[in-house]
């Protein structure tokens, strides 16, 4: 019997799993570039953290005034982005780890992405993921995407799991509000550590403000043994 009773857990992918934020950054910098805007940095992709591909390319359409379609760069970016992807996406050691721990205690586990459904599928596959995370679910596939609940609501319906049983891991802002919105547990590990004051961590039950350097398997695992499902999963319960 699992220490961990009737809990779920529901994990973002982009920046929590996996550091695939490099390889999203390039493919924008790769169709900017070719629709006549260079130098599009680091720093301005950090706005786009946590926001699906299709808002992305829809605010860039109208902040840079590009001739293409919506649906033409959207397509781009997610062709540009599953070859990178497919050549290089690494997942964080400690977060293969829990994922592990999970898994042989029978936990059950969701992805909840904005990314598209094919690019979600070749990272899982590409770093083994996929073995222990069968269940996925992405933007595309519901009606809204992050900061709305829709993704994750998704996700505990498709478990077969009550909302309020469910643990969500985020590296991103929009995320945290998602999982607050959608009545849900929330681990934050901020990817932006600049970003870590927002007001959507601050709904975190567990905020862990230096990111991925911060967590452990051991930290997560404890920290959800320690919860009591009695409890009102909106309020915010401790930040180390």
């Amino acid at each position: 019997m699992s220490n961990l009773g009737t809990l779920s857990v529901i994990f973002d992918l982009d920046g929590t799993l996996v550091d695939s934020e490099p390889n999203y950054y390039e493919a924008g910098r790769q169709i900017l570039a070719e629709h006549g805007v260079p130098d599009f940095t680091w720093a301005e992709h950090e706005r786009y953290v946590g926001i699906s591909t299709l808002e992305t390319v829809g605010i860039w359409k109208r902040e840079y005034g590009l001739a293409a379609s919506v649906e033409e760069l959207f397509a781009a970016k997610n062709r540009r982005y599953l070859e990178l992807a497919r050549a290089n996406t690494a997942a964080y050691p400690e977060m293969r780890k829990f994922v592990e721990l999970l898994a042989s205690e029978g936990v059950p586990m969701a992805v909840a992405s904005g990314s598209s459904p094919e690019a979600i599928a070749a990272i899982l596959q590409g770093t083994g993921l996929a073995a222990h995370l069968r269940t996925v679910v992405s933007a595309d596939e519901v009606e809204r995407g992050k900061p709305n609940p829709d993704v994750f609501l998704e996700a505990a319906r498709r478990l077969g799991t009550d909302p309020a049983h469910c643990v969500v891991l985020e590296d991103a802002a929009p995320g945290a509000a998602a999982a607050h919105a959608a009545g849900m547990r929330c681990i934050a590990i901020p990817y932006v550590a600049a970003q870590s004051d927002a007001p959507e961590f601050a709904t975190a039950g567990l905020l862990l403000r230096g990111g991925q350097q911060e967590f452990t398997a051991r930290l997560g695992y404890d920290w959800l043994v320690g919860l009591r499902l009695d409890e009102d999963p909106r309020r915010p319960r401790s930040t180390p």
